[in-house]
C-alpha cells in the first residue's frame, strides 16, 4: 500500500521555507541583525572623513618664490593670468621675504612649502624633493615663460560645441555603473550568505535537522532553507534600502550614469542576480555546514570558500573593461562569478538573450549544488545514501533507512 500523504519535493521545501522564514523574521536576533550594517557604515564614514581631512592637510600646493622683487611679482602676475586657462594644474605661489637659502626656506616651521623657486625668470631654479620637482617643473616653466614676456598674452576664444555624449564617454560612464553594481552585489552576498551556515549548524546541534531529514527528502530541506534565507535577505535589503532613502532624502544622492538596459531592467536584473548568486553561494555553505560538526570546523571550512569568493569577484571585476574577451566569457560561465559578470554586462550592453542563457545556467547549477550538498549530508551525517526515503512496514513511512 503506497503512502499518499507524503509531501512532494517542492511542497516539503515550501513547508521548511515557511517555518524558517517565520522563525527568523519574528526573532529578536533578526532585529539586531538589521542594525548590524549601521556600525561599519558609521565607522567607514568617520574613517573616510578623518582620512580625507588628514590627506588634505598633508597635501599642499604652495610653492615659495625666493627671487628678486621684480621677478617675484612677474611670476605671481603670470600665474594669475594663466589660472583661468589652466586652473588647478598650477601651484599656488607665495612670495618669500626670507634671505635664507632655498633649502632653509623649505625647513621653516609652519610654512609647509612643497618647493621653492629661486634664480631668475629667465633661469628659474626649483628646490624640492625629487617627486615634487618632477610634478611641478612643467607648470613652473610655463609660468616663467609667461612672466618673461611681461605682457598679457591674448588667448583665442574656444567655440563650444557641446554634444549629449560620445562613444568613449558613454563607455566610461557605463563602466562606472557596472563597477558600482558589482561591488554592491558582492557586499550584500558576503554580508547575508553566512546566515545559511549558522542556521544549519544550530539545527544540527539541536538535532532538528535529523528530524526534518527523517520526515522529508534532504533535497527539500536544503532547498527550503535556501528559499527562507533568501526571503529573509530580501527583507533585510528592503529595510536597509528604505532607511538609506529616508536618510539621504533632501541631500545630494550619488549620481550614476544610466546603464545600457535602463534603470528599471538593470535593477530587476540586480535583484535576480543577487538571488541566483545567493542561492549558489548558500548551497555551498549548506554543504560545508553539513560536513562540519562544530562551530570551529565551520569557520575552518568556510574560510577557503570566502577567500575563493574574493578571487571570483576580482575575476569578474577585471573583465569589465573587456566585454566579449575570453576572460569575460569565462567569468560569465563560471557559476560563482556569473552573477557579477552578467550584472556588469547589463550595464554595458542592451542585449537580453545572454541574460536568459545565464539565468538558465545558474538555475541548473543551483539544483546541482543542492543535490550534491544533500548527498554529502546524507552520506556523512545521516550515514545513509537514502536519507528521507520511507521504509516499508514503518507507520507513516517516515523512518530513514
Amino acid at each position: 500500500m503506497t503512502d499518499t500523504t507524503r509531501l512532494s519535493l517542492f511542497e516539503a521545501a515550501r513547508v521548511v521555507a515557511k517555518r524558517d522564514f517565520h522563525a527568523i523574521l519574528f526573532s529578536r536576533a533578526f532585529f539586531f541583525f538589521l542594525l548590524g550594517p549601521l556600525f561599519p557604515i558609521v565607522i567607514g564614514a568617520l574613517a573616510g572623513g578623518i582620512g580625507g581631512q588628514v590627506q588634505r592637510d598633508a597635501n599642499t600646493r604652495v610653492v615659495a618664490v625666493a627671487m628678486a622683487e621684480a621677478d617675484t611679482q612677474a611670476m605671481v602676475a603670470a600665474r594669475a593670468r594663466l589660472a583661468p586657462q589652466i586652473g588647478m594644474a598650477l601651484p599656488e605661489l607665495q612670495p618669500s621675504a626670507s634671505a635664507a637659502s632655498p633649502e632653509q626656506i623649505l625647513r621653516e616651521p609652519g610654512k609647509n612649502y612643497t618647493a621653492v623657486i629661486s634664480g631668475t625668470v629667465a633661469a628659474p631654479a626649483l628646490t624640492a624633493p625629487a617627486d615634487a620637482i618632477a610634478y611641478w617643473s612643467g607648470p613652473i616653466a610655463l609660468i616663467a615663460a609667461d612672466a618673461g614676456t611681461r605682457t598679457a598674452t591674448a588667448y583665442p576664444e574656444v567655440t563650444a560645441r557641446p554634444v549629449a555624449t560620445s562613444v568613449a564617454a558613454q563607455r566610461s560612464d557605463r563602466i562606472r555603473t557596472a563597477q558600482a553594481g558589482q561591488l554592491l552585489l558582492f557586499l550584500l552576498m558576503m554580508l547575508l550568505a553566512g546566515m545559511v551556515l549558522s542556521n544549519l549548524v544550530e539545527e544540527k546541534a539541536n538535532k532538528i535537522i535529523e528530524v526534518l531529514a527523517a520526515a522529508i527528502p534532504m533535497d527539500a530541506v536544503f532547498l527550503g532553507k535556501l528559499a527562507a534565507m533568501l526571503g529573509i535577505s530580501l527583507v533585510g535589503i528592503a529595510v536597509w534600502a528604505g532607511a538609506a532613502i529616508g536618510l539621504l532624502a533632501g541631500s545630494a544622492l550619488p549620481q550614476l550614469p544610466e546603464p545600457a538596459l535602463g534603470w528599471p531592467l538593470f535593477l530587476l536584473f540586480g535583484i535576480i542576480y543577487f538571488a541566483m548568486g545567493y542561492l549558489l553561494l548558500g548551497s555551498l555553505f549548506l554543504t560545508i555546514g553539513g560536513m562540519a560538526t562544530t562551530v570551529r570546523e565551520v569557520q575552518t571550512l568556510s574560510m577557503p570558500v570566502t577567500m575563493a569568493q574574493l578571487l571570483v569577484f576580482f575575476l569578474a571585476a577585471s573583465s569589465i573593461t573587456r566585454p566579449g574577451s575570453p576572460i569575460e566569457l569565462f567569468a560569465a560561465i563560471f557559476p560563482l562569478s556569473s552573477p557579477f559578470a552578467m550584472l556588469a554586462r547589463a550595464a554595458q550592453s542592451d542585449a537580453l538573450w545572454p541574460h536568459a542563457l545565464a539565468l538558465g545556467w545558474q538555475a541548473l547549477c543551483v539544483i546541482l549544488f543542492v543535490r550534491f550538498g544533500a548527498m554529502i549530508f546524507r552520506r556523512r551525517v545521516m550515514k545513509s545514501g537514502r536519507g528521507g526515503r520511507a521504509v516499508k512496514g514503518h507507520v507513516g513511512g517516515t523512518e530513514p533507512a
